[in-house]
C-alpha cells in the first residue's frame, strides 16, 4: 500500500475516534450548572473520569489529525501546513487545561460534600471560578481548531486532493464554527450552545472521514508535481 494511502486511512481513523470521543464526553459528564453540581460530582466520580478520558482522547487526536496530514500538505505548502499543526497542537494545550479543571472540580466536589456551611461558601466560589477556566479553556481551544483546520482546507480546495466540494464545505463550516466562537465569546455563553453552527463541521469531518478511508487522496492530484510558492521556497532555503 502506497504511503499517501495510509495517511489517508489513518487520518480518516482519527477524524472517527476525535468525533466519538467528543460526543460521549459530554454525554457521560453530569450536568454541571445549579447550585448542587458540586455534590454531583463527587456522587458520578466514575461517570466524571471516563469523561476527562474521553476528553483526552479528543485533545491528542485533534492535534494528530493535522500531524497525520503534514507529510502530504508540505509538498503543497509548508507554510500552512505547519499551520495547521501549530493551532491544532494549541487546541489541544487547551482542551487539556479544561480537562485538568474539571478533576480539580472532581476533588472540590469530594472536598464539598464534607464540608460545613462556611467553608462549601468559599468552595462554591472556587468551584464557579474552576467551571469558568473550562469554559473559556475550551473556548480557546474551539478558535485554535477553526484556524487550523481552515488552513489545511484551504490546502484540501487548491491541491484538490479531495473533491472541492467536500473542501469547500470543510472551509466554510470552519468559519462557521469561529462565528460560533466570537458569539460565545461576546455573549459569554458556552461555544456549545451553537448547535446549529457546530453542526455543519461534525457532518462534514464524518463525511470526510469515510472519504479519506473508503476513496483516499485523488491520485492524478497527488502524482502531480506541486507548484512551488514563496513560502516554502523561504522554508527551502532556511
Amino acid at each position: 500500500m502506497k504511503s499517501t494511502r495510509k495517511i489517508a486511512i489513518i487520518t480518516g481513523v482519527i477524524f472517527v475516534i476525535a468525533t466519538v470521543a467528543a460526543i460521549l464526553a459530554p454525554m457521560l459528564l453530569p450536568v454541571l450548572t445549579g447550585a448542587g453540581y458540586l455534590t454531583q460530582l463527587s456522587a458520578q466520580t466514575n461517570r466524571v473520569a471516563g469523561a476527562a478520558f474521553l476528553y483526552l482522547v479528543a485533545a491528542f487526536t485533534s492535534a494528530g489529525i493535522a500531524i497525520s496530514l503534514y507529510p502530504v500538505l508540505k509538498e503543497r505548502n509548508a507554510g500552512l501546513a505547519i499551520g495547521s499543526v501549530v493551532f491544532r497542537t494549541l487546541e489541544a494545550a487547551f482542551y487539556m487545561v479544561a480537562v485538568v479543571s474539571l478533576l480539580s472540580l472532581l476533588t472540590l466536589g469530594q472536598q464539598f460534600t464534607i464540608a460545613g456551611a462556611t467553608d462549601r461558601s468559599l468552595l462554591q466560589s472556587i468551584g464557579d471560578s474552576l467551571q469558568s477556566i473550562r469554559d473559556h479553556a475550551t473556548l480557546m481551544g474551539v478558535f485554535a481548531f477553526s484556524l487550523g483546520a481552515s488552513m489545511y482546507y484551504i490546502l484540501f480546495f487548491q491541491s484538490r486532493l479531495i473533491p472541492r466540494w467536500l473542501s469547500g464545505w470543510g472551509f466554510v463550516a470552519a468559519i462557521l464554527m469561529m462565528a460560533a466562537c466570537m458569539l460565545a465569546l461576546f455573549s459569554d455563553n458556552p461555544v456549545t450552545g451553537y448547535a446549529l453552527l457546530i453542526l455543519p463541521i461534525a457532518v462534514q469531518e464524518m463525511v470526510m472521514a469515510v472519504w479519506l478511508i473508503v476513496r483516499g487522496f485523488n491520485p492524478p492530484a497527488i502524482a502531480s508535481k506541486p507548484v512551488k510558492t514563496e513560502t516554502n521556497e523561504l522554508l527551502d532555503v532556511g
